[in-house]
């Protein structure tokens, strides 16, 4: 039992406009946020605290819940993939349990009040990601506050992976001003990781411009034409040819002589794949480069469906033959993605230049296509 003083104590608390509550373990604290301002309850343990606290904790969620066990944990999983239902979020935030305030950032029923409130509970970098892919929350007073921590917890992050994320999702158009971007941009000359969320995040806006390829001035009204068409051969041919497409794939180039880390070129792949979606010839991912490669050797024939086979053809027979390669190399781009990795990252756990070499399967077959699109 609690001591009749805490129990009153809590009583009073509970019977409040409680907007969220949290526990901290350390100091024996009950911190509440109400309609009117922040309250506490300092806690007189009458036995060990573990077990004065799981008395504390069996208190609140009979006033919240109406059963004493709390939220359970082994609802983790579900939870943390956004399923908990909307209409019990709001009451989540009143536990004072880790994995409920967990199941709130991850719900997709998220509101930007609901994340005010789940912030004021705990400042996480893994919160601050959860709640930045809501749209509610991005367009909301809180979207800028969240961008604004992950900016400024890139330079304490160790998780290459995590730092792609976090530069991915703080790009979402409005989250922060164009000098915050131009600066993270500039630190991605020293970390990989930043240039590949711009990758991810803005692929056709990058902040350093590279000049059209060559090729692009004389094909430009033959593509221009055939993308009127609604060609998405001749769209994308002339979406990398163009400025933007050139520093991507400058960016790519970049990317893939300095990773060191295979998340992040898990996440490398990933941009690639959503980059050249629209000409991916089929939907089977090869594991393989030299079938990707075989694969696109064959041009047209290697498109299964029969109106993108239509398209291609046409732009292949219209353009000049010195030109015909470079659908080749757009083919062979469509087909990269991540299943490549697969094979290689199953039998190594390489970094840095060791993981560079480990690569040379598929980077060996990859940049002759790529000096071909960007030279």
């Amino acid at each position: 039992m609690l001591t009749p003083e805490d129990s009153l104590r809590l009583n009073v608390l509970l019977k409040q406009d409680l907007h969220a509550l949290r526990i901290d373990e350390g100091k024996m604290l009950v911190h509440a946020l109400t309609a009117r301002g922040e309250a506490r309850v300092v806690l007189n343990p009458n036995c060990s605290d573990e077990a004065y606290l799981r008395k504390v904790r069996e208190v609140i969620s009979s006033q919240v819940l109406g059963v004493p066990h709390g939220y359970p944990a082994y609802l983790k999983r579900w939870t943390r993939m956004g399923h908990a239902r909307t209409e019990s979020l709001a009451g989540l935030l009143k536990l004072g349990e880790p994995e409920a305030l967990a199941a709130v950032v991850h719900a997709s029923g998220l509101t930007d009040e609901l994340a005010s409130r789940a912030w004021w509970i705990l400042q996480s970098s893994d919160h601050a990601r959860a709640m930045l892919r809501r749209e509610a929350v991005i367009h909301g007073r809180m979207g800028r506050v969240l961008a604004e921590f992950l900016v400024e917890f890139l330079a304490y992050e160790a998780d290459h992976s995590r730092m792609v994320e976090s530069v991915y999702l703080v790009l979402q158009p409005g989250l922060i001003d164009d000098a915050v971007r131009q600066d993270l941009w500039a630190k991605g000359q020293r970390r990989t990781a930043y240039r590949i969320g711009f990758l991810k995040a803005e692929p056709d806006q990058l902040p350093d411009p590279k000049p059209p390829h060559p090729r692009l001035a004389p094909l430009q009204p033959l593509l221009s034409q055939a993308a009127a068409d609604r060609n998405l051969f001749a769209r994308e041919l002339r979406r990398v040819l163009d400025a933007p497409g050139q520093a991507f794939l400058d960016t790519v180039r970049q990317s893939f002589v300095k990773c060191a880390e295979q998340g992040v070129v898990v996440h490398l792949f990933e941009a690639l794949e959503t980059y050249f979606e629209p000409v991916r010839p089929h939907a089977s991912g090869h594991r393989r480069m030299e079938l990707i490669l075989a694969d696109a050797a064959r041009l047209h024939q290697c498109i299964r469906d029969p109106e993108q086979q239509r398209q291609f053809r046409e732009l292949l027979e219209a353009l000049p033959p010195e030109d015909r390669p470079l659908l080749e190399s757009l083919l062979v781009f469509g087909c990269v993605g991540e299943p490549l990795l697969a094979p290689i990252f199953g039998n190594t756990d390489a970094v840095g230049s060791a993981l560079r070499s480990a690569l040379e399967p598929v980077t060996g077959g990859l940049f002759p296509h790529l000096d071909r699109l960007q030279p």
